[in-house]
């Protein structure tokens, strides 16, 4: 009788990388984990203009106290893994910990309502945060998302000053544990991208949309309008955050 042979190397690989697929978060060095997207497919077409990605909030079902948006982005990019940095007292960490999403209040000024929000990058056609960048770190891809290229990025923070709705972060301390989705790093600015490694693999959601148990947040394209959040735009009254700039943000809120 023959001895056994290994198999190929191909079937070896797709044996491989099946495994890898079928488990939720799998480290793949030192640090790192892979997160699975599920079934979706990546991309095979370049990202074109031919949709604009962005969100429509309503205030008016956002509970006081509750964070469910801001939890499931930060588990969603790996924020959740970040660990308060030895010698830092909690003041210092809550002041400077990366956050994609900050819930905030906003008090209207004529009628003295106040309004629970969540408030992250605005994903703006003409964002300040592009025009400051000396590196060209900061960019606006062609689906509207606004995004930071963490390998050309100095470190300056010209676009956090620049950003009137503080949306970004930036990283302190090294990261020793991270997911890939995320790569963050050190000397780097960071800020939501509306999830864009759902996007670029067939992915129709944001992990903020579906954590909201109060179905606050409408996500989708802005162009097609016959999308979800193109039909609660249409019916709802909504508006700008900081209107006044006429940076024509991708994201809306009702009800301010």
């Amino acid at each position: 009788m023959s001895p056994p042979t290994d198999p190929p190397t191909d079937v070896k690989r797709r044996r491989l990388l099946g495994g890898v697929g079928a488990a939720a978060a799998t480290a793949i060095a030192p640090g790192i984990f892979l997160q699975s997207l599920g079934n979706a497919a990546p991309r095979e077409t370049a990202v074109t203009d031919d949709v604009r990605y962005g969100m429509l909030i309503d205030t008016t079902k956002c509970a006081d106290g509750c964070d469910d948006c801001v939890k499931a982005c930060e588990k969603e990019n790996g924020l959740d893994l970040l660990e308060k940095p030895q010698g830092a007292s909690e003041a210092q960490w809550e002041m400077q910990r990366p956050r994609w999403i900050r819930t905030v209040k906003l008090r209207n000024n004529l009628t003295g309502r106040v309004t629970s929000l969540p408030m992250m990058c605005q994903h703006c056609e003409h964002p300040p945060c592009v025009d400051v960048c000396p590196t060209a770190a900061s960019f606006r891809r062609a689906d509207g998302i606004v995004m930071v290229d963490r390998h050309t990025c100095i470190g300056c923070r010209y676009c956090m000053m620049a950003c009137p709705y503080n949306a970004r972060s930036f990283i302190h301390e090294n990261v020793r544990v991270r997911t890939t989705v995320a790569p963050r790093g050190k000397g780097c600015v960071e800020s939501c991208n509306l999830c864009v490694h759902r996007r670029d693999n067939g992915g129709d959601s944001t992990a903020c949309q579906d954590a909201c148990q109060h179905g606050a947040i409408v996500f989708g394209d802005l162009k097609d309008p016959n999308s979800a959040v193109s039909q609660a735009m249409a019916k709802y009254p909504n508006v700008q955050i900081r209107a006044d700039l006429m940076l024509n943000t991708g994201v809306r809120y009702t009800d301010v």
